[in-house]
């Protein structure tokens, strides 16, 4: 005897397309799936995600070590444990939990909070393009930042009494503003990805112009001081940097990981999202609204660190096999990507470069790979 409905493609006995289908697949891909929960966060169980992401946690592990142990003076990496767990006295001890430890910690936030951000974004626009660089998040956050150095009273300091008040304060203004702007000029009834983008493109564009008025207007100390945060560098930071970052991402990172069901079901279409109860829009402008905070804490922290949130959630796409970047490894490969890229910033030259220009030069290439790649897949 034949069963009324073939569950695996949806139609009945003759063929006919059944509307519930989408639905029954939506339930299958939240609810049949097992997973792990910790509260309201709920994670379905991938064994390939799983492994990927313990690997990235360890190689970034590694590299927080390594990253304390390399300066001007090498620090044993079995000396870096001991300090780390506060049994390590003395020089060594001060050195890595006072001098070195602060910029180390604030790039692994950097590149967690990044990642996770642009995995968001690229979700919920569908799109490898709908990253905060791409839409103008990170150039609003810059802008606000820019106008709390440069009109904060002609000095600029990334310690403690700056960080603590003004740059986070401004650039989570900035951020927001840009992010709004985007959201209004690319709604027509709803939100699609590719208007998102190119609205997103030309207010960056805008927001550009205005930061480099700002560094003109400004006396030439602080304009060159602006400048130099502006190509992201983890090389001023401190604990006063570390603090709000990490209440940022203790707060928003959770958050995250706990719209990810609704984030797989926004995969399978409005309508279908819809159907099974999601309130869309209401969901993008939570979506939206995390990844603003989570970038303009990391704008604010080490300024505009480039292509960590663009190239990192599509690694994560390509090693998980998924059809959405999944946000724990996302935010575990900034980790790596940001730490990875500092260490070379400061021992493959015989300066120190920013770290965001190591990142760049990682990340443009694999921007031209891919609009090159999806110019070839349209002429199809």
């Amino acid at each position: 005897m034949s069963t009324a409905t073939d569950t695996r493609n949806g139609t009945d006995p003759q063929g006919t397309h059944r509307p519930d289908a989408d639905r029954a697949r939506a339930d299958r891909t939240t609810v049949g799936r097992r997973g792990v929960r910790f509260g309201p966060i709920g994670l379905a169980w991938r064994p390939r995600v799983l492994g990927y992401s313990v690997a990235a946690i360890v190689v970034a592990l590694a590299l927080l070590v390594l990253g304390v142990a390399v300066g001007s003076t090498w620090i044993a990496p079995s000396t870096v444990v001991r300090a780390l767990l506060g049994a390590e006295d003395g020089p060594e001890g001060f050195i890595v939990t006072t001098l070195r430890l602060p910029r180390i910690v604030t790039g692994a936030l950097v590149g967690l909070v990044l990642g996770v951000a642009g995995a968001l974004t690229q979700t919920v626009t569908r799109n490898p393009l709908g990253t905060p660089d791409i839409i103008g998040v990170t150039s609003g956050a810059s802008v606000g930042a820019v106008a709390a150095i440069v009109l904060g009273g002609g000095s600029y300091s990334v310690s403690a009494a700056v960080l603590s008040g003004g740059i986070p304060v401004a650039a989570t203004i900035g951020a927001l503003v840009a992010a709004a702007a985007v959201y209004g000029l690319g709604w027509r009834g709803g939100v699609q990805s590719y208007r998102l983008v190119l609205v997103g493109i030309g207010v960056s564009a805008t927001l550009e112009a205005v930061t480099s008025y700002l560094l003109v207007r400004a006396k030439i100390t602080v304009a060159t001081a602006a400048s130099q945060w502006l190509v992201g560098s983890l090389s001023s930071t401190s604990w006063s940097t570390v603090w709000p970052l990490l209440v940022v991402a203790a707060v928003c990172v959770p958050i995250a990981l706990a719209t990810s069901a609704a984030l797989g079901i926004g995969q399978l279409g409005d309508e279908v999202a819809t159907g099974v109860g999601l309130g869309i829009q209401r969901h993008r402008l939570l979506v939206i609204a995390l990844a603003v905070v989570l970038t303009a804490a990391a704008v604010a922290a080490a300024g505009p660190i480039g292509f960590v949130a663009f190239v990192v959630p599509q690694v994560a796409v390509r090693l998980a096999g998924t059809n959405r970047p999944p946000l724990l490894l996302a935010g575990a490969l900034g980790t790596v990507l940001v730490l990875g890229a500092d260490l070379l910033a400061r021992s493959a030259f015989p300066w120190q470069v920013p770290v965001g220009i190591v990142t760049t030069v990682v990340g443009a290439p694999y921007l031209i790979w891919l609009l090159v790649r999806h110019r070839k897949e349209m002429s199809r």
